[in-house]
């Protein structure tokens, strides 16, 4: 999915646009958490645990069984480096990028995840704002992956969104955020 929104920029052909991106199966061609989670070698954990619990829940605890397995977070950074991708989206974004367009990303994947790619790609420098759920590395080495919004305690009220993010309510943010700053 790819949204644009209007924002103030140098480049007079381009002023006027931000470009959202959604991050699995728009900027890589597949799901980063089940790639990730069969290129380690967990499917089979990973759909037995799936209907039990939230899916930040699920990959959280998918990263403690890879860890738990030996996996480290080098073994994941480099699983992710071979996310197959379309061979024109390198070219595509950073084209938007030189023309002054804003790039976001707006996902359900991960900011590791998707950090981790971008950078690989050499496109991380062409995104302004990655809104994502938040994950880290522990002083034990294992990926920890946490949901954008608390779904216990605050619902964001958006019955097509998991309950972790809504991505309508941040691209409507990042529009808010244009129209009273630019105004």
């Amino acid at each position: 999915m790819v949204i644009f929104l209007p924002v103030l920029v140098v480049d007079p052909r381009m002023a006027g646009i931000v470009v959202v991106f959604d991050f699995d199966k728009t900027i890589i061609d597949l799901d980063s958490d089940n790639w990730v989670v069969d290129e380690l070698g967990a499917t089979e954990s990973f759909n037995q645990l799936l209907p039990t619990m939230p899916w930040n829940t699920l990959m959280d605890t998918m990263m403690g069984e890879l860890h738990s397995r030996g996996k480290t977070i080098d073994d994941i950074a480099e699983v992710l480096k071979r996310a197959p991708i379309h061979p024109r989206v390198v070219s595509a974004i950073t084209a938007a990028h030189a023309l002054g367009c804003d790039l976001r990303v707006v996902s359900d994947a991960n900011l590791f995840f998707i950090e981790t790619i971008l950078k690989h790609l050499g496109l991380r420098d062409c995104f302004t704002e990655i809104n994502t759920n938040p994950s880290y590395v522990d002083d034990q080495g294992r990926l920890r992956i946490l949901p954008y919004h608390d779904f216990h305690s605050s619902p964001h009220g958006c019955d097509r969104c998991p309950p972790n993010m809504c991505k309508a309510y941040q691209s409507i943010q990042n529009c808010s955020f244009f129209l009273t700053s630019f105004a």
